[in-house]
Formats: C-alpha cells, sequence, structure tokens
C-alpha cells in the first residue's frame, strides 16, 4: 500500500499539468484561509467569540463559513450568497419552463444561468451583511457607527463574498476539484481543531467517557458509509448491435452505464443547510423589534428552528431529501442518454430505444435516488441523534460536515487519478 501511494505521488510530481493544478489548488486555499483571519473593523472580537460559542445556531453558521464569521474576518459571509442565490435560481427552473430548459442545456446557456447567479449573489450578500451588522448591534458587540461606517462594512463583506466566489470558479478552471466544495472543504477542516478541542475539553466533564467511544465509532461508521453510498452504483446492462465495415465485423461487445447511488454528491446538503439556516437568522435579526407581538413570533422562531429542535431536523431532512431529486433531475438527462446509445448502436436489452429507454432509466433513476437521498437526509440530522445517545452537546460538525469532508476527497482524488490516467495513454500512444 505504501508503496503504491508513493508511486502515486511520483507520478503527480513528474506530471507538469498535474502538478501545477495542484499547487495552484493549494495557493488558493492558503489564501482563503489567511483572508479568514483578516478582520473587519468595529466588532468587538472577543465578546463575538463567546456569543458564538454559546449559540449553536450561530456556531453552525460559523462551521461553514470556515470560522471567518467568529472572526468577522473581511470573508464573514462565506459562500452562503452565492449558494443561496443557487438556490433561487434552481427552484425558479420549477416554474419557469424556459429557465428548466436552459438548465438542462449546456454551453451557453448554461454559462449564462451561472452569470445570473453571479449578478444576484451581489445584491443577497449585501442584505446578508446588513442583517449580519444588525444582529451584532442588538447583542451590543458593534459600537455605534455611522451611515458612511456601515455602507464601508457592507461594501467589505459583499466584495469579501464575491472575492471567494471568483476563487472558487478559478480552481474549478485551472485546480484540482470543485471550486466552490473544496472552499467549504477548507473552511470545515480549518475549524476541526477547534471544534475537537471544544469537545474534549468543554464543560460537559460527567458525560460517560464510554460516551466518547460511542461517539468514536459512530464516527467511523459514518464515515465507512458515506464512502460505500459515494461509490455505490446500479450499473444497466448495454448491448450495441453488430455492424459490419469493409468485410470486418464490429460492435456486438456488452458493457454497462453505472447510474451511482448519490449522483447528487454534496450539493443537495450543502443547500439544504444554507436554507435551513435562514429561519433562525430572521429569528435573531427580529427578535429585538420595538413591535412586541413582531419579536415575540421572532423569538419563537429561532427557539423552534435551533439545531437540535424537532422541527428544525424534520425541515433539514425533508429539504436534503427534496434537493437531492431536483439537483439529480438537474444533472441527469435521460433523453440525452437514450439519444447517445441510439447513435452509438447500443440499446438495454429488453427494452426498445428511444422513449421506452427514456422511462426506464427514469424509473431506474428515482428508485435507487431514493435510497441516497434517505441517507443524505439521515446523515444531516445524525448530529441530533449522537447527542441524544451520547449526551455529548458540541457535536455541530457532525454528519454534514463529514459527508462533505469525505466526498470532496474522494471526488478530488478520482479527478486527480483520471488525469494521470489520461497522462499515461498519452504517454502509450506517443510510444
Amino acid at each position: 500500500m505504501l508503496e503504491k501511494v508513493q508511486k502515486v505521488i511520483r507520478a503527480i510530481v513528474s506530471t507538469p499539468d498535474v502538478r501545477r493544478r495542484i499547487l495552484f489548488t493549494a495557493a488558493m486555499l492558503g489564501a482563503f484561509r489567511f483572508a479568514a483571519h483578516i478582520p473587519a473593523a468595529g466588532v468587538d472580537l472577543q465578546g463575538l467569540r463567546s456569543l458564538f460559542s454559546s449559540n449553536q445556531f450561530l456556531n453552525l453558521l460559523d462551521i461553514f463559513s470556515g470560522g471567518s464569521l467568529a472572526n468577522f474576518s473581511i470573508m464573514a459571509l462565506g459562500l452562503n450568497p452565492y449558494i443561496n442565490s443557487s438556490i433561487i435560481f434552481q427552484l425558479l427552473g420549477i416554474v419557469f419552463p424556459k429557465i428548466e430548459e436552459m438548465q438542462k442545456e449546456g454551453g451557453y446557456a448554461r454559462e449564462k444561468i451561472n452569470q445570473y447567479t453571479r449578478l444576484l449573489t451581489v445584491p443577497l450578500a449585501a442584505l446578508q451583511s446588513l442583517g449580519m451588522l444588525a444582529i451584532l448591534k442588538q447583542a451590543g458587540l458593534v459600537g455605534v457607527l455611522g451611515p458612511l461606517d456601515i455602507i464601508y462594512l457592507i461594501i467589505t463583506m459583499t466584495a469579501g463574498t464575491i472575492v471567494l466566489m471568483w476563487m472558487g470558479e478559478l480552481i474549478t478552471e485551472h485546480g484540482i476539484g470543485n471550486g466552490i466544495s473544496l472552499l467549504i472543504f477548507a473552511g470545515i477542516v480549518g475549524r476541526l481543531p477547534v471544534i475537537f478541542f471544544q469537545t474534549s475539553t468543554g464543560i460537559q466533564t460527567a458525560v460517560n467517557p464510554l460516551n466518547y467511544v460511542i461517539l468514536a465509532g459512530l464516527t467511523f461508521a459514518v464515515i465507512v458509509a458515506i464512502v460505500f453510498t459515494n461509490e455505490a452504483s446500479r450499473n444497466i446492462t448495454v448491448q450495441y448491435a453488430k455492424r459490419i465495415r469493409a468485410g470486418r465485423v464490429f460492435g456486438g461487445e456488452s458493457t454497462h452505464l453505472p447510474l451511482r447511488i448519490n449522483q447528487a454528491g454534496v450539493i443537495p446538503i450543502i443547500f439544504a443547510v444554507s436554507l435551513v439556516l435562514i429561519p433562525g437568522m430572521l429569528g435573531q435579526f427580529l427578535g429585538q423589534t420595538p413591535n412586541a407581538q413582531l419579536a415575540d413570533f421572532a423569538r419563537s422562531l429561532a427557539a423552534t428552528f435551533q439545531p437540535t429542535t424537532v422541527t428544525y431536523n424534520l425541515v433539514y431532512f425533508v429539504l436534503v431529501v427534496g434537493f437531492t431529486y431536483f439537483y439529480t433531475a438537474v444533472v441527469f438527462n435521460p433523453p440525452k442518454i437514450a439519444e447517445d446509445l441510439r447513435k452509438s448502436g447500443g440499446f438495454i436489452p429488453g427494452i426498445r430505444p428511444g422513449e421506452p429507454t427514456v422511462e426506464y432509466l427514469n424509473h431506474i433513476s428515482n428508485r435507487i435516488t431514493l435510497f441516497g437521498a434517505l441517507f443524505l437526509g439521515a446523515i444531516a440530522v445524525m448530529p441530533s441523534v449522537a447527542q441524544q445517545i451520547t449526551g455529548i452537546n458540541n457535536l455541530t460538525i457532525g454528519g454534514t460536515g463529514m459527508l462533505i469532508v469525505v466526498s470532496v476527497v474522494l471526488e478530488t482524488v478520482k479527478q486527480v487519478e483520471s488525469m494521470l490516467v489520461m497522462r499515461s495513454y498519452e504517454g502509450f500512444l506517443e510510444k
């Protein structure tokens, strides 16, 4: 095993294109982690960290910003506005058929949707910046700010989100893996030492040591389940018809079309966690309004959508399942697959080409996606289950963070491996 790892490392080092992409990705992630520790002006950082450590909702939000929110850095909002913008356009695809067609097309249409998503990110980032400043002011963590100071802070945080979005797209284009997922991955990994420290040295000294053993076992089981589900696929047999050209027989072989159980990857859980945090954020924002009825409703909303409540976890579970089906429908295109099979002379045994093939692929996809969606939903609510079993309360990262970390690592390794294989094929053909 060690020899194989050394061989892969030597192959990466000796391949200029792969080496350049990895170094570029590492440089971008390093720049992100550096910027996450550059604080914006006008905030009591010590009081802010105390507030985040005592509030599970804000602590969860901080994890997905990579710790930049608790530091109130220039990138305090993280990628949340961009993710929310993506969610809005995904949902608009349900309402407007024209947008749905653009989402399923490639090339120019998909790039146009991406451009609209970037443009919508700017006002969303400005609104979230204003809301975050209002929450901090209500908590007494922001001094007296003039109109210009507020404008400067909003512009700073909005610019931080735009720069972070730009860095993610640069990684996708010039680096390794999906840039947005890698930045979220870097933020979660950057917070792991803090979370481990809080779990091991927190105030929960009365917790039975056996519960930590149970927690370690649950962690290992979740990681194994994530790897198994990400790698599992349903193989559909594809047969190719025999053709005779110039007296030679072509085709006739049998292959398979793999349909992954989790075709959506980590995107549904990232979308869901961004959406499920909105009610709690609104409750925090409106909790101190002069209107007594509105304030009571806001405080009730914030309490209802704390990460430990049944309502929060139920809504979280449903959102993850829904986004899994929705995103799978976006990335998986049975009509195109059926058309490609028809053009290449392939067919699924027992299924007629054309519309019957499309219906069959949709049927299989819906069945296997159900298992993947339920698995992702279970992973999402795993922290609450683990807290009930072990009594350890600082498990905010839970299965959600592990899913993102493991999935991003697997996808990145696969991309590196495919680039190395392609390189070796080129070398073979040159000989």
